[in-house]
């Protein structure tokens, strides 16, 4: 048991009273003819052993050497040294009080032990600090709940006297206040009640309200309540002890609100979002209305200019006040910047101010903080109380500048990525087809879809090229990652598919083509000529591409795929189908042949190229789509821009994708017979001269006189190279399209180069003579030999 809970430790009448002390009574000559119980524990004498005898046989006559001192209250004491019974030593304080009167008494000598007076002295000490000194605000309340007493803590928390307030009850002094301890009373008289009908004591309850003392500030108490009963167990009251926690409760709360903002600014690439991130963590637990002005420029991805801050061109990009937290619905999306309004500040406010000083401004219930990275100001943050809180405080203040901080990083953050994003759009709108322009081989309709404003902008591309012979190439890729170097990449890739397209590869050439430059880019990434640090950044190794060539005259498609997913063929009776192409490893890979398959495609047929990006979601797998996608093109009815539409729909039903998506949709065609002319001549000089006749017979068929001298210098020069240079049969082929196409085909694998020839040269002139006779010409390889073509422009007609 401790000191505090002994037998004597609730008496308070002291160890030197004379009712419960050792006692002795003396005569004029100091022998004792008297002696207590008490003194018969305290010294171990029995009465009948001590009385007569003098106090020398116990208690020493001077006092004790080195004793302490006693506390002013009993300095008219002693501290003796007195003997047990037994033999020991026991160091005792003292106090004699005389016995007027007739008879021997002459006074009484009251002893304690030292270290029973020291405990009531401590006891005491204890009692004045908790009613004189301590922080804690004592108050006895009677069973009725008035108050009889409280301590000077309690006292300066009502700001009166104590006997203007003596006898109030507690609910009458703290009437708006309310436990926020859940599981008790919310007022203070029903917790006290409780305590007193059980007995049973309430402990560290927190209480929320306003002291008399501070009318307009909300404070929080951690309180006790514990019944308080006499020796005979009658209850009299109950004890309150309160201890304000105001200062700790508000650390607290500015914590949680940095908790908070740490979870949710920062969370979204997006200036707006940002901006309206910290409205919603300070509001409505730090201030009343929040504002966030941003400059234009930062919203557009730019640093605005340092030079001037005043005159800054701010917008108001976030707003939000108590009485409207809550009130947005979930998921709204930002708005545009067109709607966006101007905030205008006049000089002398507390914004214009921020903005001319670069520093915070608190002007009364404003406080107007800088959004600052670096150098460079942002924007601004209001925050605004009402009439009815408290301004702010300095760790207040510093909150807000903490927050406003992180708050001006997620915006330059999201500023740079906007200006990466844009960048990289802007990139990547570049690099894709600007204007498709219409083939007769076939119609088209595309779609291409970026990524979401999360992952930023990938590398999907797509691309029709016109080829020699009214043939048209289709392309769709497909490169890994996502941002400028994918955009870059891809930008890499479609123009050298192109560039190979216009060299008349097949698509198996072209594919091991751009396989090969693929291999040898990444080698140089990684290898001597990579970067210093050794970083692989190359992403196009693993890219996937398909390749189709559709010739309209034949009705023939080539196509080979890299990786890729395969097309979709939807015949003219609506009937879906994926070829079985053979799938080719992924672009840079290296050591695999890539295969071809060559598909007749009756006339109106439909041909779709796309990305993983249309068929491949998380909450599906690309059998799901690819079956989506098969029931959306089945519909034969539809126009082809109707079905981008449809496919886009069903397969990304929220507008948005993890990854690019591309679609190429094109229906095939096929050239009239009437607009084709082809014959086979012998390879013999003969066939120069029958060659030009059947072609300026066709011309004339087709009413195209005026380039008949023209066509029959191109004939006679490609038919008599062909019957130099190579073997026969010749192949010889007019087609009437947008323009007017002649080819030479032969069994010869030697190109014919232009060349300028000298003066004494006695050949070499035809091939520049036709080159400057056309607006086109090449060679086109194929498994017998080759074909040269040549393409005139139609006369103007008036």
């Amino acid at each position: 048991m401790t000191a505090w809970n002994t037998e004597q430790g609730g008496d308070f009448r002291g160890p030197l009273d004379v009712t419960r002390a050792a006692t002795a009574v003396v005569d004029a000559q100091d022998s004792v003819i008297g002696w207590s119980s008490a003194a018969e524990r305290l010294f171990g004498y029995q009465p009948h052993e001590i009385v007569g005898r003098p106090l020398a046989a116990f208690l020493s006559p001077d006092p004790a050497p080195s004793a302490p001192p006693l506390p002013p209250l009993l300095r008219g004491n002693e501290i003796r040294v007195a003997r047990h019974r037994d033999g020991h030593e026991l160091i005792v304080a003292t106090t004699a009080c005389p016995l007027p009167g007739a008879g021997s008494a002459e006074r009484v000598l009251v002893a304690t032990e030292l270290k029973d007076l020291r405990l009531w002295e401590s006891q005491l000490a204890l009692l004045h600090g908790l009613a004189t000194q301590s922080p804690v605000g004592l108050a006895i309340y009677d069973t009725d709940l008035h108050l009889t007493w409280c301590n000077a803590a309690y006292e300066q928390e009502i700001g009166r006297p104590f006997a203007e307030f003596r006898g109030s009850r507690p609910d009458d002094m703290y009437s708006e206040g309310r436990f926020v301890t859940m599981g008790h009373p919310p007022t203070l008289d029903a917790v006290m009640r409780h305590v007193l009908d059980t007995g049973e004591p309430c402990l560290d309850l927190h209480f929320l309200g306003r002291p008399p003392s501070d009318p307009e500030t909300d404070h929080l108490w951690s309180c006790a309540y514990y019944r308080l009963q006499d020796a005979d167990g009658h209850v009299f009251g109950v004890c309150e002890d309160a201890f304000d926690i105001s200062d700790r409760y508000r650390a607290q709360r500015r914590l949680a609100l940095l908790v908070e903002a740490g979870r949710g600014i920062g969370t979204a690439l997006d200036v707006v979002v940002t901006a309206e991130k910290i409205t919603e963590v300070a509001v409505p637990e730090f201030a009343a209305t929040v504002t966030v002005d941003i400059s234009r420029a930062v919203l557009e991805g730019e640093v605005p200019a340092s030079s001037d801050s005043a005159v800054m061109s701010l917008v108001r990009v976030a707003r939000r006040s108590a009485g409207e937290a809550g009130q947005e619905k979930p998921g709204r999306q930002p708005p545009p910047l067109v709607n966006h309004p101007p905030a205008e500040y006049p000089s002398g406010s507390p914004q214009y101010r921020s903005l001319s000083s670069g520093g915070l401004v608190l002007d009364g219930a404003a406080l107007v903080v800088p959004l600052r990275t670096g150098n460079s100001m942002l924007g601004l943050v209001t925050f605004i109380r009402d009439a009815t809180s408290a301004t702010f405080d300095s760790g207040e203040v510093a909150l807000a500048d903490e927050l406003a901080a992180r708050t001006a990083v997620s915006i330059d953050n999201a500023r740079r990525f906007t200006r990466e994003r844009t960048a990289a759009l802007a990139l990547q709108r570049q690099l894709l087809p600007q204007h498709v322009p219409q083939q007769s081989a076939v119609d088209l309709a595309y779609r291409y879809l970026p990524t979401d404003d999360v992952t930023g902008v990938g590398g999907d591309w797509f691309d029709v090229i016109p080829l020699s012979g009214t043939r048209v190439g289709l392309v769709v890729g497909d490169v890994v990652g996502h941002g400028l170097q994918a955009a870059a990449t891809m930008g890499r890739l479609r123009t050298t598919v192109r560039a190979f397209a216009q060299l008349d590869m097949d698509p198996v050439e072209l594919l091991s083509r751009l396989d090969d430059l693929v291999g040898q880019s990444a080698e140089e990434q990684g290898g001597e000529l990579g970067p210093p640090d050794g970083i692989y950044t190359d992403v196009t190794t693993g890219a996937t591409c398909l390749y189709a060539v559709y010739d309209p005259v034949s009705r023939h498609c080539v196509m080979a795929r890299a990786g890729h997913v395969p097309p979709a063929v939807v015949d003219p009776d609506g009937r879906v189908s994926f070829p079985d192409l053979p799938a080719g490893p992924p672009l840079g890979l290296g050591g695999l042949p890539f295969e071809s398959m060559e598909i007749e495609l009756p006339v109106g047929s439909l041909l779709a190229l796309f990305t993983d990006g249309l068929v491949e979601a998380r909450d599906r797998d690309i059998d799901q789509g690819l079956d989506t996608l098969g029931r959306v093109l089945g519909d034969r009815h539809a126009s082809l821009e109707e079905l981008c539409d449809r496919a886009v729909a069903e397969l990304l039903p929220d507008g948005t994708t993890a990854d690019d998506t591309a679609l190429l949709l094109v229906r095939t065609r096929e050239l009239d017979a009437s607009r084709v002319a082809e014959w086979e001549l012998p390879a013999e000089p003969v066939a120069v001269g029958r060659a030009r006749d059947l072609a300026t017979e066709q011309l004339r068929h087709w009413g195209l006189d005026e380039l008949c001298f023209a066509t029959e210098l191109i004939v006679s020069e490609l038919v008599t190279n062909a019957v130099r240079y190579a073997e026969g049969p010749l192949h010889v082929r007019l087609i009437r399209d947008r323009t007017l196409l002649c080819e030479v085909a032969d069994t010869g694998h030697t190109s014919p180069h232009l060349r300028h020839s000298s003066e004494e040269d006695e050949g070499g002139r035809g091939l520049f003579i036709v080159a400057q006779l056309v607006q086109r010409w090449g060679t086109r390889y194929t498994r017998s030999g080759k074909t040269i073509w040549t393409e005139q422009a139609f006369p103007e007609t008036g």
